[in-house]
């Protein structure tokens, strides 16, 4: 049993989305944290930090690394964040000398912001293509269906003839636009994190910059200053999931009040009923309603969570955790129910 619908034993099987959540499973998110210790190590010997021979070792030590995850959760209980005894366990695999630069200059928030952008960076990837798909959906019920008369609804009357293609342009129209977001972040919007203890990278002296640019590099991500008390980014990606949903709610709500006379959409795949087996539910369009409600809740608390003090804010930071998986996975499941409702449709139109 849980207590979130997205990875709720049956209950996910609407609302989840398996490829999504896998980029935020302990397995992904370790990889990530571990890659990055992997590349610090790279960056700074190539400065002179550290030697040649202890960015090896440790690089040897990452590539096959795994932790003890039990032991994370208990430190976590303890210290807030998993890092000091991720790092505790890979300094003792990777021994002598070379141990002691594991992480030299770094602090828990480097590490795991990085990760979640590593992991972001892959999941707006995804989510372009399923817009990609949606829109090739879209586009194939115009060609079938677009010069089909549809009675437009205007505050819930009826109000003049239309066409299909009058309707399907509304659904379509701003998921390009989405989709130009999801790549402008992809290329500038996802930053390393690199500042250290308050995020002045003190340790590194004047080759900071330079050691954060190599970073920035070898991990594929963008090179900005630290952004550890600064959120745009998220509460920027936040926004493009919300608005994603939303628009999908959009879809849905359309095709679930469609299916409700019947007399102008033909659908399959409809939803069981237990007490009326004549009828066949609108499932997926009023999945797609909720989702979208649900992003818009939780995107006040991403704004919420932009309140940090001073360098660093515990409380800001977990209420983050939160709720960012949630939003990225609602979204990533709209796009999913919306691409399998589009094909449900069997005409539209009179």
């Amino acid at each position: 049993m849980t207590a979130s619908v997205f990875d709720h034993p049956f209950l996910s099987g609407l609302l989840g989305d398996e490829e999504i959540a896998a980029f935020f499973s302990v397995e992904a998110d370790i990889r990530a944290m571990i890659s990055f210790e992997a590349a610090l190590a790279k960056a700074e010997a190539e400065h002179g930090i550290v030697s040649d021979e202890a960015a090896a070792r440790i690089a040897e030590v990452c590539a096959n690394f795994l932790p003890d995850v039990l032991a994370l959760r208990r430190a976590t209980a303890t210290d807030g964040v998993v890092v000091p005894e991720l790092v505790r366990q890979l300094r003792k695999a990777v021994g002598g000398d070379a141990g002691e630069k594991v992480h030299f200059g770094a602090t828990s928030q480097d590490v795991i912001d990085t990760s979640l952008m590593l992991r972001l960076t892959s999941v707006c990837r995804l989510l372009y293509g399923r817009l990609g798909d949606l829109l090739a959906a879209f586009e194939e019920i115009n060609r079938k269906w677009g010069s089909n008369p549809l009675m437009a609804q205007t505050r819930m009357q009826a109000a003049i003839a239309i066409r299909v293609s009058d309707r399907v342009s509304a659904w379509s129209a701003p998921l390009a636009s989405y989709q130009d977001r999801l790549e402008r972040m992809d290329v500038v919007s996802f930053p390393v994190q690199f500042g250290g203890a308050a995020g002045t990278l003190e340790k590194l002296g004047d080759k900071a910059g330079a050691v954060r640019a190599a970073l920035a590099e070898h991990i594929g991500l963008a090179d900005h200053p630290q952004w550890q008390s600064q959120r745009t980014t998220i509460a920027d990606l936040a926004h493009i999931l919300s608005l994603i949903s939303g628009s999908l709610g959009k879809f849905g709500q359309d095709i679930a009040l469609l299916a409700q006379p019947g007399d102008e959409i033909e659908l399959s795949g409809g939803g069981a009923s237990s007490a009326m087996p004549h009828k066949q539910n609108p499932v997926a369009a009023e999945a797609l309603v909720s989702l979208a409600r649900f992003n818009a809740v939780q995107l006040s608390g991403i704004h919420q969570s932009m309140v940090h003090e001073q360098e660093r804010s515990g409380a800001a930071w977990t209420l983050e955790w939160m709720l960012l998986p949630q939003m990225v996975i609602a979204c990533g499941a709209s796009l999913r129910l919306a691409v399998a409702l589009a094909g449900q449709i069997k005409r539209l139109g009179g």
